[in-house]
């Protein structure tokens, strides 16, 4: 498992944490922390109001303090990392950590009461839900952000798209087919370099159960990247048969080193894009993210601070870690979840 403390991303993030603090600054009324951020911003002198209001709020003066402990999934790890980062700017009292642990790994130690928590590429499973009943964790998951699984290989292999069909080919857990001729209908002379993820992914679960019918039913020679994304990239990159499916950030942070494939889920070649995804037509691999705050970690003031700024800010958060935004209903339904936890 890595462990962040929302430092790793710091220096890609550095231009774009500005500009997205400037988009919170802006962002009108969904922003709980418009005010904080404008008055840091401003002249150094502050009326005797504005003092009184700083002293009301220990949020909006740093006052805020304690630590926040997130784990999961690997692809939703550079959004909870971004969310940090930029909470942490504002509310520099309160230390976020950011593990990797996969989603099923992440869920397990988050049934064991470890982490605040858990971030996810799919849904909890049932088992898992069972575990977290059987320990007194309570939870709730919401949504934010969309993602389109994507499957990436070397820019100059010569195929543009690949059917759900021929992924199944590909990836079936019986599946011989060593080389791209091999597929139905590819004729590209090159023997297949696969790189996954490894079973502890949601990713892993995903991408099973939408291409082979069944989650964790996968061929098992294959290169298995475990949580460590990059690997795959630097795999397919280096590649000239490669093939590699992740999480869509991923996709966009090294475009100039991969290319995607258009899928075709039975109406036609569609590329993975923020449009393809919130309107649906990326499918089946467009998917939602999540995150999942226990009961007793949101009695932490700071913890319950942070999930108010991550999903209060979700959109200028998913665009500064590359990720794709939530729809205006998604947005909706997250923003009213997080109004319950605070009982308002």
């Amino acid at each position: 498992m890595k462990i962040s403390t929302a430092r790793r991303r710091l220096a890609p993030l550095a231009v774009v944490s500005a500009a997205a603090l400037v988009l919170v600054a802006c962002g009108g009324d969904d922003n709980g922390d418009d005010t904080s951020t404008t008055e840091n911003d401003s002249s150094s002198e502050q009326t005797q109001d504005d003092n009184e209001d700083d002293e009301e709020s220990p949020e909006a003066n740093g006052e805020l303090s304690g630590s926040v402990v997130v784990d999961g999934s690997s692809t939703v790890a550079p959004l909870g990392e971004a969310a940090a980062e930029l909470f942490m700017m504002e509310t520099p009292g309160v230390q976020v950590t950011v593990g990797t642990s996969g989603t099923g790994g992440g869920f397990e130690k988050f049934c064991n009461g470890e982490t605040d928590i858990s971030e996810a590429s799919r849904t909890i499973k049932d088992e898992e839900a069972d575990i977290c009943d059987g320990n007194g964790i309570a939870y709730e998951g919401l949504t934010v952000a969309n993602d389109a699984l994507t499957v990436l290989v070397h820019p100059d292999n010569p195929v543009q798209c690949l059917s759900t069909e021929q992924l199944g080919q590909v990836w079936a857990p019986d599946s011989d087919v060593s080389r791209w001729d091999e597929i139905d209908g590819i004729d590209f002379d090159a023997d297949l370099d696969l790189y996954g993820p490894g079973t502890d992914s949601g990713t892993f679960d995903y991408f099973t159960e939408a291409i082979n019918g069944e989650s964790g039913a996968q061929r098992t020679d294959y290169n298995n990247i475990g949580e460590d994304d990059n690997t795959g990239i630097i795999g397919v990159e280096g590649s000239a048969g490669g093939m590699f499916y992740v999480g869509f950030s991923y996709y966009v942070e090294n475009q100039d080193r991969v290319k995607a494939l258009e899928i075709d889920g039975g109406d036609g070649c569609v590329a993975p894009s923020v449009e393809t995804v919130q309107d649906g037509s990326y499918t089946p691999l467009g998917r939602g993210l999540y995150i999942y705050p226990s009961d007793t970690a949101l009695e932490k003031p700071e913890v319950l601070a942070f999930i108010e700024y991550f999903i209060n800010n979700a959109d200028s958060i998913a665009a500064a870690a590359g990720f794709i935004g939530m729809t205006d209903e998604q947005a909706d339904e997250a923003r009213a979840q997080v109004q319950t936890l605070v009982g308002g």
